[in-house]
């Protein structure tokens, strides 16, 4: 996942800001090695379950 959100964070956090409009910019704040801790704030923030935040993540950047 690490990966994963690193090449590919600019995107994932613009689509994220258009689709949850209570997401700000510390909700999408990425910090190098806090992956994890910013998948929890994500899944707390649009109450979804970690398989759901991921699949949304994958799906944005497939689109």
């Amino acid at each position: 996942m690490k990966r994963f959100l690193q090449g590919n964070w600019d995107q994932i956090r613009r689509k994220l800001k258009e689709k949850y409009e209570e997401l700000n910019d510390e909700d999408l704040k990425y910090v190098e090695g806090h992956e994890e801790e910013l998948m929890s704030k994500l899944q707390v923030k649009l109450d979804k379950t970690k398989r759901e935040m991921t699949s949304e993540l994958k799906t944005i950047i497939t689109n």
